[in-house]
């Protein structure tokens, strides 16, 4: 798993990424919001993720795995369209 491409347009950070979950994510620096969105095609937004936090997971060797440990049900969230 790698981040495979990084975009940075204004505050958001925009990541593809190679997991077997995970195809893109779109971080905020000023919200602190995280948009994930997934293979199955659903995509979420994850509230008040710690800028800190997202440069982790960018750098981590797994971004799924950090991504379920870290991020998944530990900040709130809701289903973007």
């Amino acid at each position: 798993m790698a981040i495979t491409k990084e975009e940075i347009k204004g505050t958001k950070i925009i990541n593809e990424v190679q997991s077997s979950n995970i195809i893109r994510t779109e971080y905020d620096t000023e919200t602190k919001k995280l948009i994930t969105e997934f293979k199955n095609g659903l995509k979420y937004e994850y509230d008040d993720v710690p800028h800190q936090l997202y440069t982790s997971f960018r750098s981590a060797k797994s971004q799924g795995n950090f991504f379920n440990l870290n991020i998944a049900k530990v900040f709130k969230y809701k289903k973007v369209s």
